[in-house]
């Protein structure tokens, strides 16, 4: 990056700390001194495997409780260093990675980090092949070459060998997603069933070197860390984090008010509307890459044209959202790599324009309209985005039926590509242009054997083989200004053609006790770190 996603979003001011004036002080209650409670919506976290993590929640958790190859550390979050690996050479050829490991590393069991702890971790994200595999298997890694191209050759020292010429910054910065989280060998085997890996075991527990330490984790209520006292920057600020599954906004900002809680996350608009002159709260708002986008299903007989889908794009009130229950939370953003970060395309070209869209309806054969569902979270601002888009695409004639779900369910369903429409978000994987561009701008196998379900096009059932040839050219030139273009072009090509109406880029408005000091908010959903967080 550039400059700071902050101060690109919103200017100098952008991690804003509005502190409050106070005023009458009613009796509260108190969460414990070293302690960090947290009210948020947690229902799409479907397990805490970091082999198989890719949801917001879940992502942010095991950002805290596992160390990753490569990190962004929440004193600089615009650096790429070393995690679990101090250091790293290439070869020339570009292909061949040698990473050492820190020593003295140990997990949260007392074992030693090794490498082979390093190599086995990769190894098992590519051998289980669940929905975030293709971060790592797209450099040519599979089930039956992976003991090969990622090995330790010795107990400090990890080999890396890409099977194609790609960009290395790609590579290492692939290493600082949730994929790259570094696991115990030793326990995670002692808890292997049927030749899983630890699969089943490692839902619900965690076998890290991180700052934290998974103690329970109860869907739909509850998540519960515990500080590792001998992590490699020093005790966490707090002995203790408690998120609590809240989904209602305006619960969760009772929840501070009372006391009952020490941060009321993601509220909305209205919700953070009337802080001012409440004793003893803060109001933080933190830019975040998070983008939100409505996808249409290729599949479908009607969606799957193209001046139907194009048609969509002018179907939408993005002003009016953004300067009404938006306000605050959303900026209008309509390509697939979020503003703030270097490669981003900044242009907006559509705006709600019913005429427009009834001729290109006509022009499709669909002069009085069509009938569709949508499905959506049921929460807000979800509910509200869906009901703007269902009343302004009723102007053309199209009939959307909403169809509300917990966020686990709407993601499952469009992973089997069930949907019809879908409203939905998407954060990067890894600071890196193809982050993005693999989801949006990739889709090498249509067939539904394929299971692509980590690439949105996939889900999509966009087959657009031009483009997924220059997604695939862009991620090895190594030449910068290049590469930029090459993602600048493909993000124009998504947001002219694509199954794609991407809308907004979003903020995390949170409502915190001014007690709180050092909660990391980053601008993606695994930069949020807890380990400096004092009260």
């Amino acid at each position: 990056m550039k400059k700071s996603l902050a101060a690109a979003l919103f200017g100098p001011a952008a991690a804003l700390l509005l502190a409050v004036t106070p005023a009458t002080t009613p009796a509260r209650a108190e969460t414990p001194a070293d302690v960090l409670v947290m009210a948020k919506n947690i229902d799409d976290i479907i397990n805490l495997d970091p082999a198989e993590v890719f949801e917001f929640s879940g992502g942010e958790v095991i950002a805290n409780i596992y160390d990753r190859i490569t990190m962004f550390e929440p004193e600089d979050l615009e650096t790429l260093v070393g995690g679990v690996a101090e250091g790293w050479e290439i070869s020339e050829d570009g292909k061949t990675f040698t990473l050492k490991i820190r020593e003295g590393l140990k997990f949260h069991s007392g074992n030693p980090v090794t490498a082979e702890d390093a190599a086995f971790s990769l190894q098992r994200v590519v051998i289980l092949d669940k929905s975030p595999a293709f971060i790592l298997t797209q450099f040519g890694w599979n089930a039956d070459n992976v003991g090969d191209l990622i090995k330790a050759l010795d107990d400090e020292t990890l080999q890396l060998t890409v099977t194609e010429d790609f960009a290395p910054t790609l590579v290492l910065n692939a290493l600082q997603a949730g994929v790259g989280s570094v696991v115990d060998k030793k326990l995670v085997l002692e808890h292997e069933q049927d030749g899983d890996l630890g699969y089943e075991w490692l839902k619900t527990n965690s076998a890290g070197s991180g700052a934290f330490v998974l103690k329970a984790w109860k869907a739909n209520e509850s998540v519960v860390l515990e500080a590792n006292p001998d992590y490699r920057h020093g005790a966490p600020g707090v002995k203790r984090v408690i998120i609590r599954h809240v989904p209602e906004p305006a619960v969760r900002r009772l929840l501070v008010e009372k006391g009952d809680v020490d941060i009321a996350r993601d509220l909305t608009t209205d919700q953070v509307s009337g802080v001012e002159g409440t004793a003893g709260l803060a109001l933080v708002v933190s830019p975040k890459a998070q983008l939100h986008y409505v996808s249409t299903n290729d599949l479908h007989p009607i969606l799957g044209k193209p001046k139907v889908r194009q048609a969509l794009r002018w179907l939408i009130d993005y002003q009016g959202m953004a300067d009404s229950f938006l306000k605050g939370n959303f900026q209008i953003h309509q390509a697939f790599w979020p503003e703030g970060f270097y490669d981003a395309l900044n242009d907006n070209p559509f705006h709600l324009d019913v005429a427009k869209a009834k001729e290109m309806l006509a022009d499709a054969g669909y002069p009085d309209g069509f009938e569709v569902t949508m499905d959506a979270f049921n929460v807000s601002p979800q509910k509200e985005m869906a009901e703007s888009i269902q009343a302004t695409m009723a102007q053309a004639g199209i009939k959307v039926e909403i169809l509300p779900a917990e966020r686990k369910a709407v993601y499952t369903k469009h992973r089997a590509r069930a949907h019809e429409l879908i409203l939905s978000g998407w954060g990067p994987d890894y600071v890196d242009p193809h982050s993005n561009a693999d989801s949006f701008a990739s889709n090498p196998d249509n067939r539904e054997e394929a299971k692509l379900t980590g690439q949105l096009a996939w889900r999509a059932g966009w087959d657009m083989p031009e483009i997924t040839a220059l997604t695939a050219e862009a991620r090895k030139e190594t030449d910068a200004e290049k590469r930029r273009e090459m993602y600048l072009d493909l993000q124009r090509r998504v947001q002219e053609d694509g199954p794609f109406i991407i809308m907004f880029q979003g903020a995390e408005q949170n409502i915190q006790r001014d007690t709180v000091k050092g909660f990391v908010s980053g601008p993606n959903f695994d930069l949020v770190f807890y380990r400096n967080t004092t009260k």
